[in-house]
Formats: structure tokens, sequence, C-alpha cells
């Protein structure tokens, strides 16, 4: 899950021109909340033995993210948090997650790795098939009908022209649209029961990345110049003192290529 700046906020960037994620607002990635939701339902349907662990690497802040997953009903909660993250691009990011997955998975494997299919904040849509990659899995993109039984999975993939129907085996890497279903609105009685769960932080020492693996410093690309969006202007008024109205207006919207 990714942590990100709230689009209702005063969204800045750095000197540097990285995204500011700390002098903001963030929260939860609305379209990772769609994964945490079929995450949520695959546990349903397969049993208590089934546990679902909400992983999330960004800033201090980027907790309350997972804090919203378990409250939704994640059974355990983990974040990567350390200062030389910052700035990193998707490859590095799919490192630090692929190492936190393998982590996690040390004592337990990870049969399914759930996410969304972009970020609210980049659009990327990258992260899971680079993750899938570093993770030797493989990858099931951009469903929105998820079907699982024992090991199978079967997806639905919408596209321009057709829908796709994929199945794979797991362990694998899934992704999932935002017409998968909305997501659950956590209640009072998974609020209190989040503050009991199991939530861990780690660092980059604890999943084996060296800081030079990871940053700005190493990133494959770079945004060089930053500008705000100009203020829109004042549109243009069609009068009908003369009985004319209806053909400057007609003439206005073929001017523009609407008609």
């Amino acid at each position: 899950m990714k942590y990100v700046p709230d689009a209702t906020a005063d969204r800045q960037f750095e000197s540097d021109n990285t995204v500011d994620r700390v002098g903001v607002d963030g929260l939860l990635s609305e379209l990772d909340e769609y994964a945490v939701e079929q995450a949520l339902q695959l546990k349903e349907k397969a049993g208590d033995d089934t546990e679902v662990t909400a992983l999330c690497v960004g800033p201090e802040k980027a907790v309350d993210a997972v804090r919203k997953a378990l409250q939704m009903g994640a059974d355990k909660g983990i974040h990567v948090s350390d200062e030389a993250i910052a700035g990193s691009d998707y490859i590095a990011t799919s490192l630090v997650l692929a190492k936190a997955v393998e982590k996690a998975g040390a004592e337990k494997p990870v049969d399914l790795v759930m996410c969304g299919m972009a970020s609210t904040d980049a659009s990327g849509s990258v992260v899971p098939a680079m993750l899938a990659e570093r993770l030797d899995l493989p990858q099931v993109t951009f469903a929105s009908v998820i079907e699982a039984q024992g090991d199978q999975v079967r997806i639905k993939r919408d596209g321009d022209t057709a829908t796709e129907v994929i199945g794979a085996t797991m362990p694998l890497v899934l992704s999932v649209t935002d017409q998968t279903g909305e997501a659950r609105y956590p209640s009072f009685k998974g609020i209190m029961a989040a503050k009991k769960k199991p939530m861990e932080t780690w660092s980059l020492a604890d999943i084996g990345v060296e800081a030079d693996q990871v940053g700005l410093s190493v990133a494959w690309s770079q945004v060089e110049e930053t500008a705000a969006r100009p203020p829109r202007t004042a549109g243009e008024i069609v009068t009908d003192e003369d009985g004319s109205g209806a053909e400057a207006l007609t003439g206005f919207l073929a001017s523009k290529k609407f008609i």
C-alpha cells in the first residue's frame, strides 16, 4: 500500500523537486483500498487460517495508512521507514517492497501479494510488475473480478476492446482495479480492534537493503523542474440580444471542434 498526499490538501514540492510527503496531510491511496478489500474478501472465503498483512513503505506519518488497513480488517501491519528511502524511484521502491515481502514470509511463506492498480499520486502502474520480477513470481494484473479456490486464482481483465480471463497458481503477485467493488469503511469495532493488532516498523538494515541502493541519488529518473498550474481564465460569454445567440454558440463550439 502507498501513503499519498491528500488530493484536497495544498500539495507542494521539496527543493529537490520531490513531492513533500512530510509537511502535507496524507492518507492511504484510494486505489490501494480496493486491494485491501479484495485481500479481506479472499480471507473470508478461505478461513481463519489465512492472514492478511498490510505493508507500506514511507515516512513516519505513513503508519496512518497501515492503521487504516488494520481498521478495515487486516491482521498485522508492517511499516518500512528510513530517511534514505526519500526520493526513491519505482525501481528502488520495488526493491524495498520485495525485500520486505521476503522478510515477512521468512516464517510463513507468502501466497499472494496484492497491490492496487496504481497510486493516486504518481499513477505509474509499474510497481506490481517490478515486484513480481524481483520476487520471481508470476503476475496477474488489472483484475476487475477475482475468483480463488485453493491455490488457483482466476481473474477478469477489462481492456479497450475485449475482456480477458486469466488463470494462475499461487504464489503470485496480483493487482486490482477500482472496478472490483467498493472498499469497506472501518467500523467502530474495527477501529478499536486495530489498536491491539501487531505492528512492526522496519528500517533498511532490517530488510537487508543498503542506503546507497535507494534514494534520489540513484534514481533512474528525476524531475528537473516544476511549475504551478496557471489560474483558470474567464470563459467566453455568448449573449442573445438580437436573436443571434444560437448562431454564435454554434460557431464557438465548432471552432473548438466540439461539434
